[in-house]
């Protein structure tokens, strides 16, 4: 576009130009043959043609310069379009950009440190700072639970109980585990440090929590003394296991926890994200019994997500992990090269790069094999990762 307006700009200039030239020459010329110069004609029609041409040339300049921004916007427009894909074979993505902004292209959910989960119905649930977002499929949100008592759940789950879908969270800063309906947010439940553990803690920050097919809650104190705590579906207290350290049994910062349904027996498939040398993945019993060490060297895995025979596991140095039924990587999604920039709570949205993630901390499944996953993140970042199929 930019060369058709310099094309018309300098076509105008040399016609506009013509005729004041041969204007100029004709009285030049008769004036000489007067014996004399006619100096009105030669110092103000001139000047007066030039100045008309001038602010036509301003003008072009005007409109050249205004379309060159509209092609800019455009091509940035397509360029932020584009998906870029993750993965390789059964584990194939593709990013959706823009997904869970507003339409003002600003993140719907603010600054995060927390989960995501999928309803039965499509539904993503995603906490941050400000409380939980429930979006559709399409990136819309749906319903917002935000204030007291919904705020930095740092963990999330859900359950079907008898055809209500329940919420759980895990609530480090407020030093609880809480309930509440999906749909409302009425509050079934909430978990402070249970007294009759005979624990003397003097800090309690839960940072995971899950459910058991018959209900029995787990509720992980990854921030403080890393022990996790089992209550029953009412919320009693039932027993409590782990200590902190980085012994085979022990947990340096057990951040991440979920029910593992891969096999015939569930369990819990638990996140040591601190343990030395590099985070790994444990398997306990329901009943709080050390099973195996899962896989080792992850970095630093902060939640695990199941669907089918596979898990996600995000990294907080800037990727998400998936592991098949064995516990072999079959993919590595959106690592980030830069160490500045993984693990960095600080990348604002206009530093955002699709397909690149910065400080990985949730993920989840839809029905379809699609991936969510949040950004520990200062603006809230979650990005809908498709599945590709065949």
């Amino acid at each position: 576009m930019k060369p058709i307006f310099t094309f018309l700009l300098a076509a105008l200039f040399l016609v506009g130009c013509g005729p004041a030239g041969e204007e100029h020459a004709h009285h030049h010329s008769h004036d000489h043959e007067q014996g004399k110069v006619n100096d009105d004609d030669h110092e103000h029609a001139h000047p007066e043609d030039i100045k008309k041409l001038e602010d036509v040339i301003a003008s072009l300049k005007k409109v050249v310069a205004e379309k060159d921004a509209q092609i800019k916007a455009l091509e940035d427009a397509g360029q932020a379009s584009k998906g870029v894909r993750l993965g390789t074979g059964l584990m194939t993505f593709d990013t959706v950009p823009g997904w869970g902004l507003t339409v003002e292209g600003k993140s719907a959910i603010g600054p995060t440190h927390g989960g995501v989960i999928v309803g039965k119905d499509g539904t993503i649930y995603t906490s941050a700072d400000k409380g939980v977002i429930a979006f559709s499929p399409d990136g819309k949100v749906v319903r917002e639970f935000l204030g007291e008592p919904y705020t930095k759940l740092h963990d999330i789950e859900i359950r079907d109980e008898s055809g209500t879908e329940y919420l759980y969270g895990a609530r480090n800063t407020s030093a609880e585990g809480i309930k509440f309906n999906a749909a409302d947010g009425k509050v079934a439940l909430r978990l402070p440090f249970p007294k009759e553990s005979g624990l003397k803690l003097t800090k309690f920050s839960p940072t995971a929590i899950t459910v058991s097919t018959d209900g029995r809650i787990f509720l992980s104190d990854g921030y403080a003394s890393n022990i996790i705590f089992i209550f029953d579906k009412a919320g009693k207290y039932l027993k409590h296991f782990g200590a902190k350290g980085n012994g085979p049994r022990q947990f340096n910062t057990a951040h991440g926890m979920t029910l593992d349904t891969r096999y015939d027996s569930p369990r819990l498939l638990i996140c040591d994200r601190n343990h030395e040398p590099k985070g790994r993945l444990l398997h306990y019993s329901l009943d709080g019994e050390y099973i195996n060490e899962v896989i080792g060297g992850l970095g630093m895995p902060t939640s695990v997500s199941v669907q089918g025979n596979y898990v996600s596991v995000p990294d907080l140095h800037g990727r998400v992990v998936i592991l098949n039924k064995s516990n072999t990587i079959m993919a590595v999604l959106g690592h980030n090269q830069d160490p500045k920039l993984g693990r960095s709570y600080g990348v604002k949205q206009a530093d955002w790069i699709e397909g690149v993630f910065s400080g990985t901390h949730g993920s989840g499944w839809d029905a379809d094999g699609n991936l969510y996953v949040q950004d520990w993140n200062v603006d809230g970042r979650i990005m809908k990762l498709v599945r590709v199929k065949g």
